[in-house]
């Protein structure tokens, strides 16, 4: 599975990439849900361009994973299965463990009053799910970021782009609170104390925990 890049770290230099940008961002938020038939021409006269780039950037939305081309029928926003859920899952865990044991040793105590206020910014928003999820994304691709590994952070924002309309309908339709803060406070006290192991086992943990209530969410989606 090639992974999407996240939609705020593109440029759009031409109308291909114009119309990519804006179908991901619009899958990503779940403005377009799961299942949902995108028709070019539909696409196209709300951008303003002609169909021809809306289905080349449905060819490479295909490839990324995130919409299914039906011969006849155009495209149809997918998702992942469970097994595929799990699999991203398992490698954000290894990932972000990775970028935060390499983060620790360059963490000042700037980013943690920054990582601080991203907090805040979850707790603001622990009423609006749309939001709540955008900032969480945020709060830890900042995390990440601080590890200073390009291509580490590329492979790590591309899960969250296939991960994000599941985490959406789970927090709008699912029964899991929006509040985090204990779970992320505990990460920030491994930040200050400087150990490195500890923070990469409880961040693994916080994501890995995720894991179970989303996956049953899913499968009564399914059956309902």
């Amino acid at each position: 599975m090639r992974l999407a890049p996240r939609y705020t770290d593109r440029q759009a230099v031409t109308a291909e990439e114009e119309a990519y940008a804006f179908l991901l961002d619009a899958i990503c938020k779940g403005t377009y849900k799961m299942g949902e038939r995108l028709i070019a021409e539909e696409i196209a006269g709300e951008i303003g361009m002609s169909r021809m780039p809306v289905r080349e950037a449905f060819r490479r939305l295909a490839a990324d994973g995130l919409v299914t081309l039906r011969p006849n029928r155009g495209a149809v926003v997918s998702g992942l299965n469970i097994d595929e859920m799990r699999e991203v899952f398992e490698m954000r865990s290894a990932l972000e463990g990775l970028a935060i044991r390499v983060a620790v040793p360059k963490i000042t105590e700037r980013h943690l009053t920054h990582l601080e206020r991203l907090l805040d910014d979850m707790d603001a928003y622990r009423d609006d799910s749309s939001e709540w999820v955008s900032r969480h994304r945020e709060f830890h691709e900042y995390l990440c970021s601080l590890s200073e590994r390009g291509r580490l952070m590329r492979q790590i924002s591309a899960l969250y782009t296939v991960i994000e309309p599941h985490m959406r309908l789970w927090l709008e339709h699912g029964d899991k609170p929006l509040s985090a803060r204990d779970e992320h406070a505990v990460i920030l006290d491994a930040l200050r104390a400087g150990d490195a192991e500890q923070a990469e086992r409880i961040l693994r943990e916080h994501i890995e925990g995720t894991v179970p209530s989303l996956i049953d969410f899913l499968e009564q989606q399914k059956t309902a």
